[in-house]
């Protein structure tokens, strides 16, 4: 069995993808749908384990992982240095989706100087980064596209105001960048994930596991999305369909933000709910599977 995409087969032929963050979550779906679509891949990370796991797997389903990169993504030296490796070795990029974010639950009356610098350079500097230097060694000169995946946080990130403020940099980021390097031919958008069933939810604190897995209260279409989901909408972003579209955000959260419910409104159960999932390998959450 391969990937089940809705996209036409051979879609990104020819094309090269960098994604730091494929070793996990949703880099890794969507690295696979890439993959399974054509195009030649190559990730990065802090864990060279997790990127080579996801190497094995699209090899086995026969897609074409050009190499498997460990760095720190937030120490500029390593990652200049990086994306001329990339470049020298295995050719031009076509596309970047940058994945590789990563936060705590906090209170910000409790949160030291070292976290709060940590994520925003995890979900902030290391996108910056990345795009800056794919611009400047490739994309500058040839075009292309970059997806940022961020994080919704436009009514503030109570618990997790760190990274709802590099989220929001990243956003602004975006719209920036799709401005200054729009007549390269490069577009940017980011997109913003709602709560997604990955195994990264696991990693909050299980005190937190029940909330997590009752979210779904506060969402319209009553249900966790799927890392298929995100996915589908950054290969949209990539590809020659969107090249009319840059600088945005794309929420795919089910409706969350704009809640399930009033004061004057409350939601009646599920009915006719689709999901789409056409990761072949996804892995269900354990908070999801109680």
């Amino acid at each position: 069995m391969s990937y089940q995409s809705g996209f036409k087969e051979g879609l990104f032929a020819g094309q090269t993808v960098f994604i730091p963050g494929g070793g996990g979550g949703l880099g890794r779906c969507i690295a696979h749908e890439l993959a399974s679509l054509g195009a030649s891949v190559v990730l990065a990370g802090r864990t060279l384990e997790k990127l080579e796991r996801t190497e094995a797997e699209i090899t086995e389903d026969g897609g074409v992982v050009l190499g498997c990169y460990s760095l720190e993504l937030r120490d500029e030296e390593a990652v200049v240095d990086l994306v001329a490796k990339v470049i020298e070795q295995h050719g031009p990029m076509d596309g970047l989706v940058n994945a590789a974010g990563g936060q705590f639950p906090a209170h910000l009356e409790n949160l030291s100087l070292n976290g709060w610098n940590a994520v925003l350079e995890n979900n902030l500097t290391s996108y910056f980064l990345v795009a800056r230097e794919v611009f400047k060694q490739c994309m500058r000169e040839r075009g292309g596209s970059i997806v940022n995946i961020g994080a919704d946080y436009e009514s503030g990130m109570p618990g997790m105001g760190h990274n709802g403020a590099a989220r929001a940099g990243l956003s602004n980021f975006t719209f920036t960048a799709a401005s200054e390097w729009a007549r390269s031919g490069v577009r940017v958008n980011c997109v913003i994930p709602g709560f997604i069933a990955t195994t990264g939810l696991d990693r909050y604190p299980e005190e937190d596991w029940q909330a997590l897995a009752s979210i779904d209260r506060r969402i319209p279409l009553a249900r966790h999305g799927t890392a298929a989901e995100i996915s589908a909408m950054v290969v949209f972003l990539l590809s020659d369909m969107a090249a009319y579209v840059t600088g945005a955000n794309f929420r795919v959260d089910g409706g969350l933000h704009n809640g399930a419910g009033s004061f004057v409104f409350q939601p009646g159960d599920a009915q006719n709910v689709r999901t789409f999932n056409g990761f072949h390998r996804d892995e269900l959450p354990k908070l999801l599977q109680q």
